[in-house]
This record gives C-alpha cells, sequence and structure tokens, in this order.
C-alpha cells in the first residue's frame, strides 16, 4: 500500500504525462555538421527535407508501450510506423556524435540506451527494418537513488534534459565499416509500476562508418530486446527511499569491443 505522499507523487507523473510535450531527434551533430533530425508533428502540414533519421507516425511525439505486443511488434525497431531515413552520413569510428532532442519533460524519469545494426547490402536506406539485428554499444540508467518519499532520483534522461535535450554517442572504434542503423532510445518509467505501461521512444539514424576496424558483433532483433516483465521496465521509480531493489537497465549487455 502506497503512502499518501507516493500517492500525490504518482498522480502528479500523470498530470504531468497528460500536458507535457515529449520530443524526437530534431538534429544530429557529426564532426560539427549538423543533420535534420525528421520532425513527426510536422506531417502531413509540411514538407521536410530529406533526413538520415528515420521518419515515424508519432505526429503527436507519442511513444510505444511496453506491452507484450508492443514490444513483439515492429513499431519498437525504429517507432510508430517507422521509414527508412533517406539520406546517410559518414563518420569515423571512434567518433562521438550528438543527438539533441526537441524536448524532453522533466518528470519522465528513466534510462538511455543505444544500439546499432549492420545493413545487408550496406544500403540502410531500404533495408526491411525487421530483419535488422541489433548490438547495444551504451547505456546509462539511475544515477543517483532518490531520498525523499516519492520522489525519483536522477536518471539518464534527466541528464540529457540538462545537457541541452543532448545525448553524445560513441561510434565504436574497433567496429568493422559499413552501413548501420543507429537505435538510440529513451524510456519513461513514471508509469512503470503497471505492466505495459512503460514509455518507449526508439529514434533510428542512418550512419556510414569508415575506419579499418574488423568487429562484427552479433546482434538480436529489436523485437526480441524486451520482454514486458523486465525488470528494467517494470519498475516503479517513486519508491527509492524504502525499496533496496537497484535498477537492472533492460536488453541485453553493452557489447565487449
Amino acid at each position: 500500500m502506497f503512502s499518501p505522499k507516493v500517492l500525490r507523487a504518482i498522480l502528479c507523473a500523470v498530470l504531468v504525462f497528460k500536458v507535457s510535450a515529449h520530443g524526437h531527434v530534431s538534429e544530429v551533430l557529426i564532426n560539427d555538421k549538423s543533420y535534420y533530425g525528421h520532425d513527426p508533428t510536422k506531417v502531413p502540414y509540411v514538407t521536410q527535407p530529406g533526413s538520415i533519421t528515420w521518419s515515424n507516425g508519432a505526429k503527436d511525439n507519442g511513444f510505444v508501450t511496453s506491452a507484450a505486443s508492443a514490444l513483439a511488434s515492429p513499431d519498437i525497431i525504429c517507432h510508430l510506423n517507422a521509414t527508412n531515413g533517406q539520406l546517410t552520413a559518414d563518420v569515423a569510428a571512434g567518433t562521438i556524435i550528438t543527438v539533441r532532442w526537441s524536448d524532453w519533460p522533466e518528470a519522465h524519469w528513466g534510462p538511455v540506451l543505444d544500439y546499432m545494426a549492420r545493413c545487408p547490402n550496406d544500403d540502410c536506406t531500404t533495408v526491411d527494418k525487421t530483419k535488422l539485428k541489433f548490438f547495444k554499444i551504451d547505456e546509462l540508467g539511475q544515477l543517483t537513488r532518490g531520498t525523499v518519499p516519492g520522489q525519483p532520483g536522477y536518471w539518464a534522461n534527466n541528464k540529457l534534459r540538462d545537457d541541452d535535450f543532448s545525448w553524445n554517442i560513441t561510434i565504436p572504434a574497433k567496429l568493422a565499416p559499413g552501413s548501420y542503423v543507429l537505435r538510440h532510445e529513451v524510456i519513461a518509467l513514471h508509469a512503470g509500476g503497471a505492466e505495459g505501461s512503460t514509455q518507449m521512444y526508439p529514434q533510428c539514424i542512418n550512419l556510414v562508418v569508415k575506419g579499418d576496424g574488423s568487429a562484427q558483433p552479433e546482434g538480436v532483433l529489436a523485437t526480441d530486446l524486451y520482454s514486458s516483465k523486465d525488470p528494467g521496465l517494470l519498475h516503479n521509480v517513486f519508491v527509492d527511499e524504502w525499496s533496496d531493489a537497484q535498477y537492472i537497465i533492460p536488453g541485453p549487455p553493452v557489447v565487449k569491443f
């Protein structure tokens, strides 16, 4: 049974969810070059330039749920009804790139994860997304635990918000050259105490990796990354002060190169 303070915090999170904008990747920075991020909120009213980011049907900057059916659907790959980015961007292995979000709500606590998948025939602009096999290159979860009743701690996506809605991603230095889809994902756990209620915000970006690396990690289909019962998705962020449970980031482990 939750205390009144915890219940009030949960209610506030629900209300924030109802009125807050979420966001999308609005810009990708590679070696100081800026690439436009497709804006789903402008569809179909504004003609947008070609983009290295995949388009999607989340016209309200919405989310994919953590329900079992959603996690097994193609929507979890690159977001709702996502279609291939029309362009690609070259990046040297070992480079740090930056993705910038249009917005992110303060009260949407959770982890940030990054995956990559090699595109068959080295063409990510036409690849069948359901064939992509992703390996995890980095992740960040809860940085500090909450100490006040009903108040979550400090999370990766709080850091994203505090860093001007930006996130740095290092392309693995030993990765074999070729065409890859980068799957950048933010997860919101403010409703994660109930199965199927966590919010998933995957975003995909077409990259052509340059270099002399040889690593070709094995990946898994995005539809096999998660279960609705994973402790990293079924997690109550409001009970840190009396729970000893440590947060476990969902998905496979980060690849060791």
